[in-house]
Formats: C-alpha cells, structure tokens, sequence
C-alpha cells in the first residue's frame, strides 16, 4: 500500500530521473493546556553541536563542500525528559554572505511524513540561493527517519513480493490478503522500531524541533516545511507560538481533515490534477479519465508484461500515474507510459511506481514509505474498518474513477490492526500570540489540494495565518517556476515583509 504525500516536486521530479499532537479526549490535538503541562524542551540542558564530515547514508553519498553534519540528543520519550535519549541526525550550510547580514539558521521539513532531511538539503540547496546568503540552511532526519533511529518494517524481498497484493480487492480472497498484508507490515514496524513506535508523533517531533532551535542558538524559528513539513509547521506554531519566527508553510496539509477526510481531499487533488493534466494533452478531461479507468480494469484482470521481465499490477500502474502529476514538467512522460500500456507494454508505468516507491534497479528499495506509516499511524486515531470502508468506496468512486478505489480502500488497509493506538483525529494548530505565518497554497496541487491551505490560515488564527495563492500546477510553489511566489517569500523570510492576506500570484 502507498499514501501519496510526499514532500516537495523537486524530490518528486528527482526520482523519475521520486496530525497530530498528544492525545486528548476530544481527539482534535493537544489543547493549550495538555501542551503546557507537557514537558518543554527547555527542561532539557542546552547542547553543543559538534559539526563535522557528513557520513554516507543507504540515501546516497555523503555530501561534500560546504555541508556539515551532527548528532543531536533529544529524549525518546517527552513525558521523561530525564531518562532514555535518541540521537538526531542533523546537516547544516552556513550562510554564505556576509556574516554581519546573517538572520540565523533556516530549518527545513521536505515533508513525507518520513522524508530525510539530511539527504535532501543539498540538493535542494540551489532553488535557495538567495535565502542561503542570509540563513544556515538547516535540516534534520526526524525521529525514526534515515539516520534518527530509522525505522524498515520488511525486507527488500518481502516488499517485492507484496507487489502482488490487490489493493483494491475484488473477491474474498483478495481482501483478506490485502487485510493480512497490513497487519504483516504493522508486525514488522513493531519488531524493527520496539517502544519507538509509541514516539514518533508529529507533537514528539515538534518538540525536537525547538530543542534544534536552542542547539543552533536562534531565539526564533525560521522555518521553511513542504507538503507534511505544514501540518509540523502548525503544530509548532501551536506548542510554541512565543516563539515562532518566520515560518513558510508551502502544499499545505488540511489540518481539519481526519483519515477519511485526507483520502477523499487526495482523491479531489490526484482527479483534479489528472484532469488538468487531460485537458494540456487536448483530450476532454471526463473521457480521458474513463479511458484510463478502463485500461486500469483491464491491469487489473491481467497485469502488463515490462522488459524487467516483472509485471505491471493495477497497484504499481495506479502508483506510476500518480508521481508525474506531482511536476507539471513530468505530465509529457505520464503521456508516454499511457501510450505504452495501451499498447500492452507496462516497462515505463513500472519506472514511474518505482521512482515513488524508492526502487532502484538493483531491487533495493528506500524507506520512506516505512516511516511515513509509523509517523501518520501514531498520529492518526480515526481507523475505518473494512465494513466501514465499503460502505465509503460508492462516495469515493464518484469522486474519482480512476483513484477513488485506491484511497477508499486505503483508509483500512494502511493502519489495519496497527500495534499501538491512535493520538487524535486532526492536529491542533491555533497559534494565538505568534508571529504572522505565511501560508502557500497551489490551486493545481495534486497531493495536498488548495482547499487545506485556505483550511490552516484559519485555524492558525486570524492574526498569524497569512495566505498567498499561486494558480499554478503541481506539489509546492516556491521554486516552481512563479517569480511572483518566490519573490514574496524571500521577501518575507529575508527583510520581514509579510505581503497582504490573499495576495494571489498567477
């Protein structure tokens, strides 16, 4: 099974070459109470980063140059900030211009949940030239991420031979092997993560980040979080709005939305994009999508043969449709890989689902994926069961021929019989007192759809959340290609202009 939120089209596009808090009885998040009565990072003795060679990583080379990196200690368990640490993995560039001009370190959450900060920093470095004259670019490999206690729940051989699981069943049989292929999953995150499991929630990682913010020396925090990195953003804002800097909040997550209602915003996104994507090629959005619907029935009933000699599942073939919907500059692709498979050739829709599913071509696979789920099942309380679920694929299916069975079944199947419970429904984000917080949201955005942007400066409140929209195409705006939205932002980050609320870049 995959849940599309990723981070940002960059590690998107790099690839085809790729909420919560503490548990309340309401289930919304940790209110200002329960968050003040948590430990705060300040409990926690001051720490001098030692800044040294970065390491290679299962991600890639180590970065050279100007890169360095360093082991953060934070507590694996806030409610005892005293007793068993975890170490944070940690990369920084400084500044690069004068240093009487620097503003302090910029942190960075490229989203996921379950992306690592440290491998992607360097390569996003160059879209933020500007910003990187008067901020250390920061990042971090969140808790159970890559190299902060990285969580791999299976194999490279089991996630190979789970390819074969329908994850939209048709039958009994297909049903419960999607159903035993989840609870298989879950098993294996609780023997690779052991009592970890219990503290990887968005609220745990929010508190690290303000312990990163005391390591760094920045009284504020100046923040930049793509994709998921919005829903953490907020629930920073939320624990600590005294002291909130800067924050830029790009494809931003629907902070109100529980499980349900995440896959059915998906389900919005992917067939709004999709159609958008129709109509560039000149084909009527509603006949385009029945044509891939019914080519995706026929997957389904007998998957595609490829040059790799594996085949092309409904499943694989769904997951290569999505990622090019994340860059507008991949649809040309997407319409490549369609053309194939018409023609009974699945090799181009299979290097699509194997770029989003971290699939190199020696069959080792990345752990995103495996991070992700035991961050956003931590987090997320709300778990329809499969009845309930079939009583939600009608809606789903209206919502999108082509995605809606997927992510309908998806609101089961991804935390099924989970080890451990479930925080809340939706984060809580309501940040009275801080600083603005300028919010981005993408009419286009496939992942993470306009309407959750529109959603967080609302809850942020009405003092601090501060919209700009951008009529564009594909995941996150900043650096997509809009002089508008890039402007404003560094302008915003780097000499404090917060622009008019609504401001709309075209």
């Amino acid at each position: 099974m995959v849940r599309w939120l990723r981070g940002s089209a960059l590690t998107a596009a790099a690839v085809l070459i790729a909420g919560c808090s503490g548990a309340t009885d309401s289930g919304k998040g940790e209110s200002a109470e329960s968050a003040s009565a948590a430990p705060s990072p300040s409990a926690v003795p001051a720490q001098k980063l030692d800044w040294g060679r970065c390491e290679a990583t299962s991600e890639g080379p180590a970065p050279g140059g100007e890169w360095r990196c360093a082991t953060l200690k934070v507590p694996l368990d806030w409610s005892k900030p005293d007793g068993e640490t975890i170490g944070l993995a940690l990369i920084r560039s400084e500044a690069t211009g004068d240093r009487r001009e620097r503003l302090g370190s910029l942190l960075f959450n490229f989203g996921g949940p379950g992306g690592s900060g440290v491998s992607t920093m360097p390569s996003y470095a160059g879209l933020t030239s500007e910003l990187h004259k008067r901020y250390d670019l920061v990042s971090w490999d969140p808790r159970g991420v890559g190299g902060s206690e990285g969580v791999r729940c299976r194999s490279d051989k089991e996630i190979q031979a789970a390819e074969s699981v329908d994850a939209t069943p048709d039958d009994a049989a297909e049903e419960t092997a999607f159903f035993d292929d989840a609870a298989s999953f879950g098993a294996g995150c609780e023997r690779a993560a052991g009592k970890l499991l219990s503290h990887v929630s968005t609220a745990d990682t929010a508190r690290d980040m303000d312990l990163i913010r005391r390591a760094v020396g920045d009284r504020k925090m100046h923040y930049f979080g793509i994709s998921y990195g919005t829903e953490l953003g907020g629930v920073y804002a939320h624990l600590f709005p005294g002291n909130v800097g800067r924050l830029v909040l790009d494809a931003v997550v629907d902070p109100t939305a529980d499980t349900v209602g995440h896959a059915k915003n998906q389900t919005l996104g992917f067939q709004r994009a999709l159609d958008n994507y129709l109509a560039s090629t000149g084909q009527d959005p509603k006949k385009g999508t029945r044509k891939i619907a019914d080519l995706l029935e026929r997957i389904d009933a007998d998957p595609l043969p490829t040059t790799s000699g594996r085949k092309l599942t409904q499943t694989l073939a769904i997951t290569g449709i999505v990622l090019p919907l994340y860059s507008e500059q991949s649809w040309p692709g997407l319409t490549s890989a369609l053309d194939a498979a018409e023609d009974g050739d699945g090799t181009e829709l299979l290097a699509l689902a194997d770029g989003y599913n971290e699939r190199d071509p020696s069959g080792r696979y990345g752990t995103t994926t495996h991070s992700q789920r035991v961050i956003s099942c931590l987090d997320q309380k709300q778990r329809p069961t499969p009845q309930e679920t079939k009583t939600l694929l009608p809606g789903f299916r209206k919502l999108s021929p082509v995605f809606g069975e997927f992510l309908g079944w998806d609101t089961a199947g991804w935390c099924h019989d989970w080890p451990v419970p479930g925080l809340t429904d939706s984060p809580e984000v309501s940040a009275p007192g801080a600083d603005p917080v300028l919010v981005v949201g993408n009419t286009g955005d496939p992942a993470t759809p306009y309407e959750g942007a529109e959603k967080m400066a609302r809850e942020l409140g009405d003092d601090v959340g501060v919209m700009l929209t951008w009529k564009g195409e594909g995941h996150g705006a900043y650096a997509s290609g809009s002089t508008c939205v890039d402007s404003t932002v560094n302008a915003y980050l780097l000499a404090g202009r917060v622009p008019k609320d609504g401001k709309v870049c075209s």
